[in-house]
């Protein structure tokens, strides 16, 4: 494994556990900073609690048999779960082990990153029991092509995409390709993915779609920046000079290690690995303690334009 472009935690414990609060809010305040600049902070151990009886029974499970779609989501907003077909004691446990599951990663990121805390949407939250090497999905959904993250149903609106991911696997590593920070990136491929033709959406067209976001259109309240990362997001996919040459780390993640990543902001791959939690939270610009490094500040540099309005 090469040298890898993330901070790894060793020395962890609560705020509260800290004698010096200035200390624990220039501790969070740093490694916000740092995940905000494309850095990806790594945990060799839980940082939250997660019983190992629940961790046992999501790897044993005979999935096939429970009718699996791409993925099994919990939706924490409605306490709904879904990517499993059907009522039965093992859906109920599998719904019981995400809700807190999730509950606990908001515990420990609310404290872990504090500035964050209270402003933040809590967006999914997802079990990822199939190997990754090798699936058989179309180009656009590959996993295992470099790509930077944007929701088609979720508009950010120039807010960030925070993902923090468990491998849960007790004895093989999730393997990731990752590029690090947006701004190279973005300078050598926007434009060429066509950001000044979003950039130049007209104010006519803007009002029009900001009407029928109030009207509750789906997907119309998507602001030029949220548009242009859809594109980029397929761009970068079906790009085969990028995916074969940009500059690339590869990144072993070992059983039980926790990382957290802004996914909007670094692209990434993941090349193999099997049985790994995940929870989504959308960081709003206001909440950013680096605003100068989110995407859509970046790319309105490059563009000249104003992409979020």
């Amino acid at each position: 494994m090469v040298d890898a472009p993330w901070v790894e935690v060793r020395d962890y414990k609560c705020p509260a556990g800290w004698v010096n609060p200035r200390e624990a809010a220039a501790r969070a305040r740093s490694y916000c900073r740092q995940l905000e600049s494309g850095q990806i902070i790594f945990f060799g151990q839980l940082p939250f609690e997660l019983p190992d009886a629940d961790r046992e029974f999501l790897i044993s499970q005979q999935w096939s048999e429970l009718r699996l779609h791409k993925n099994v989501s919990y939706r924490p907003g409605d306490d709904t779960l879904r990517g499993v077909a059907g009522e039965s004691a093992a859906v109920e446990r599998v719904h019981s082990i995400l809700r807190h599951y999730s509950a606990n990663v908001l515990r420990f990121v609310a404290s872990f990153l504090a500035p964050y805390a209270g402003n933040w949407i809590v967006d999914f939250a997802s079990f990822r029991p199939l190997e990754e090497q090798g699936r058989d999905l179309p180009l656009h959904k590959r996993n295992d092509l470099l790509h930077v993250d944007a929701f088609p149903s979720r508009p950010t609106r120039g807010g960030r995409i925070l993902r923090i991911f468990t491998n849960l696997n007790p004895t093989t590593p999730r393997v990731w390709n990752t590029t690090g920070a947006f701004d190279a990136l973005a300078r050598q491929y926007a434009q060429g993915a066509g950001l000044k033709k979003f950039a130049s959406e007209s104010a006519f067209s803007r009002a029009v779609r900001g009407l029928a976001g109030k009207l509750g259109v789906r997907g119309a309240d998507r602001t030029p920046y949220d548009a242009f990362m859809l594109h980029f997001h397929d761009y970068l996919k079906e790009n085969a000079d990028f995916q074969r040459n940009f500059p690339k780390d590869r990144l072993e993640f070992p059983p039980l290690a926790t990382w957290l990543v802004f996914t909007d902001g670094v692209a990434h791959a993941a090349m193999s690995g099997q049985y790994a939690l995940e929870q989504t939270l959308l960081i709003p610009p206001h909440a950013l303690v680096a605003p100068e490094q989110a995407p859509y500040r970046i790319l309105e540099m490059i563009a000249g334009h104003a992409l979020v309005s």
